[in-house]
């Protein structure tokens, strides 16, 4: 049988980078990202699996300082309204938290999603509508790995409103903005989520969230609960 596994080295390498991957908010640093960098991120994103193989992705480089500081707008207005959301000691630690990198980063990047791409009846896509999204959720997935790989920050800026987003960008009614992304060099990649970090959320065991062919029934595989407890950055 042939090997198609790849080297120890190379597995590690892409584990790694799973494992490091950070949503970037507060480490931004000025320095521009070389072309040929930026390129390899956005072919990474190119080449992600979609539903179809309908691509349904474009790409938003954004460098305008304008533009930049009208999407920061947006994220105002919509933080000061998610904010209200809570109350107390919670409320009080929402507001410390930097949530956004937009003017600090030297490159922002809006990944949208074509909900017309391939035509009416796209092959695999006919009972679920939303794998256009879900497939365009998977390009912004390969481009953060790569990014990481390639030492480049990356934080996903999900408060703003869509349809003010998709104005202020100028995109067509069929086009939904799915990712918007701050992208640059960083001072550090924090050993652990930013949240984490903050004390908002710690990750759950992926023990607790196995099941066993239907919801109702636990796991009692104990070579895999063993393996599956062993720490992910062990070897």
């Amino acid at each position: 049988m042939t090997d198609h596994c790849f080297s120890d080295e190379q597995r590690e390498g892409l584990y790694r980078a799973i494992r490091e991957r950070r949503d970037v908010r507060s480490q931004f640093l000025p320095d521009p990202i070389a072309p040929e960098v930026l390129a390899r991120l956005l072919h990474a994103a190119h080449r992600a699996p979609s539903v179809g193989f309908m691509q349904p992705w474009d790409f938003l480089v954004i460098d305008s300082i304008d533009v930049k500081r009208a999407v920061k707008a947006l994220y105002d207005d919509a933080n000061a309204d998610a904010a209200a959301n809570y109350s107390g000691d919670r409320a009080a630690l929402y507001r410390r938290l930097k949530l956004e990198g937009i003017v600090d980063s030297p490159i922002n990047l809006c990944i949208t999603c074509d909900r017309q791409r391939g035509g009416p009846h796209v092959l695999g896509r006919n009972t679920m509508l939303e794998t256009d999204l879900f497939s365009t959720c998977l390009a912004v997935q390969n481009l953060w790995l790569a990014a990481r790989v390639e030492g480049i920050g990356v934080g996903w800026v999900s408060i703003v409103d869509q349809a003010k987003l998709a104005q202020t960008l100028g995109l067509p009614e069929h086009v939904q903005p799915v990712a918007y992304l701050c992208l640059g060099h960083v001072s550090e990649f924090l050993p652990q989520p930013e949240l984490e970090i903050a004390g908002w959320r710690s990750r759950l065991p992926l023990e607790q969230l196995l099941h066993a062919n239907t919801w109702d029934n636990a796991v009692k595989d104990e070579a895999l609960l063993g393996a599956v407890r062993k720490p992910f950055d062990a070897s």
